[in-house]
C-alpha cells in the first residue's frame, strides 16, 4: 500500500473515530450507540417498514397505561416521546383488578417494543395521538352504523374498555405479518417476529376476555359483545378496502376453523393463517375514512415516519 493511501486511510479513520465520540455526546437521543451501529447495517426499506408501526406502538401504549394508570409515557417513559405531545383525552378507567392487572401488563410491553424498535432505527417522536371519548364513540357509531346514545364511553367500565382495546392491538399485528416478507435484514426479521409474537398474544388475550362475555349485552345499546366485535371488525375491512381481513368473535360455521365452529377465539384465513394488511390499509384504517391521504381518527395530524408522511405530501399536492 502506497503513503499516500495510507495516510488518506488513517485520516478518514480519524473523522469516523472523532464522530463516534463527539457525536453522542452533543446529540445522546440522535446517537445512542445501539442506534448508530444498527442505522449503518439496516437496509433503507428496512428502516421505512420498522418505523412505522412506532404510530401503533405509540398509541397501545398511552392507551393502555392511561387506562390503568391515569398516566402514559410522559411518566413511565420520558425519553421515548422525544417531546412528542401527550395525548389527547386519554384517562384512568374503571375495570375490575383482573382486567387492570392485564391492562397495566400490556402497557409496560409497549413501552418494551418502543424501546426496541427506537434501538434498531432512529424513530420519531410521539405523534399526537387522540384517545379522548369523543374519538371511540366515533368509531364505534360508524361500526354499529347509528349514533349510540349516550355515546359509548372506552374508560366507563370492563367491557367498554375490552371493545376499545379490540379495536387496536389486531391492526398492528396484521401491519406486522404484512411486513415480515419484505425486510431484507435478518436482524430486521428477529425483531418483527419478536413483536409480533407478543403483539399476537395481547390480541389472544383481548379475544378471550371478550369471548367469555360474547352473549353479554353492552349497556345501554342493547347489542351483544359478540355483535360489537362483528361490526368492529367489519368496518376495518370496509376502510381498510383490500377484502375480508378482519372476523369478529363468531362466525358462520363455514368461516370456523376447519369449517366447523362458529367460535372465533383468533382471527385467521381458511388454513387459521393469520391475515397481512399493508401500511397503506392501516392508515386508512386509524385515520377513519378509509383514505391514506387524510389524516384523522386517532391521528389528528396524521401518522408519522416516512411512508405514512409520503402520503399526506401526495393528499396535499393532489388537493392544491
Amino acid at each position: 500500500m502506497s503513503p499516500h493511501i495510507s495516510r488518506a486511510t488513517a485520516r478518514a479513520s480519524l473523522v469516523v473515530l472523532l464522530a463516534s465520540l463527539v457525536l453522542p455526546q452533543l446529540f445522546p437521543e440522535c446517537y445512542s450507540s445501539s442506534v448508530f451501529i444498527a442505522s449503518a447495517t439496516t437496509p433503507e426499506s428496512d428502516v421505512d417498514l420498522l418505523e412505522f408501526p412506532l404510530n401503533l406502538e405509540y398509541l397501545e401504549a398511552e392507551f393502555f397505561l392511561f387506562g390503568s394508570l391515569d398516566h402514559g409515557l410522559d411518566v413511565v417513559a420520558p425519553n421515548l416521546t422525544e417531546g412528542g405531545p401527550p395525548p389527547i383525552g386519554a384517562k384512568l378507567a374503571k375495570l375490575d383488578p383482573l382486567v387492570r392487572d392485564v391492562i397495566l401488563q400490556f402497557g409496560l410491553q409497549e413501552v418494551g417494543h418502543l424501546r426496541a424498535i427506537k434501538s434498531t432505527v432512529r424513530g420519531f417522536p410521539r405523534p399526537l395521538l387522540d384517545l379522548s371519548t369523543a374519538s371511540f364513540a366515533k368509531v364505534m357509531n360508524s361500526a354499529i352504523g347509528r349514533p349510540l346514545h349516550p355515546p359509548f364511553d372506552p374508560y366507563a367500565n370492563d367491557i367498554n374498555f375490552l371493545l376499545a382495546s379490540y379495536v387496536i392491538p389486531y391492526v398492528g399485528l396484521t401491519g406486522y405479518v404484512g411486513a415480515n416478507p419484505h425486510l431484507q435484514n435478518a436482524t430486521s426479521k428477529k425483531l418483527v417476529a419478536g413483536l409480533l409474537g407478543v403483539e399476537s398474544g395481547q390480541d389472544a388475550v383481548i379475544r378471550a376476555l371478550l369471548y367469555e362475555r360474547r352473549a353479554q349485552l353492552v349497556q345501554p345499546y342493547g347489542v351483544t359483545v359478540a355483535e360489537f366485535t362483528d361490526r368492529i371488525s367489519t368496518l376495518r375491512n370496509k376502510l381498510g378496502n383490500a377484502g375480508v381481513k378482519d372476523e369478529g368473535l363468531v362466525v358462520p360455521k363455514v368461516l370456523g376453523a376447519e369449517g366447523r365452529v362458529t367460535g372465533n377465539i383468533l382471527a385467521g384465513d381458511k388454513d387459521s393463517l393469520a391475515y397481512a394488511r399493508t401500511p397503506q390499509e392501516i392508515l386508512r384504517i386509524i385515520y377513519g375514512g378509509g383514505d391514506e391521504h387524510v389524516p384523522g381518527g386517532f391521528y389528528p395530524k396524521g401518522a408519522s415516519g416516512r411512508i405514512a408522511r409520503s402520503y399526506l405530501k401526495i393528499g396535499i399536492y393532489v388537493k392544491s
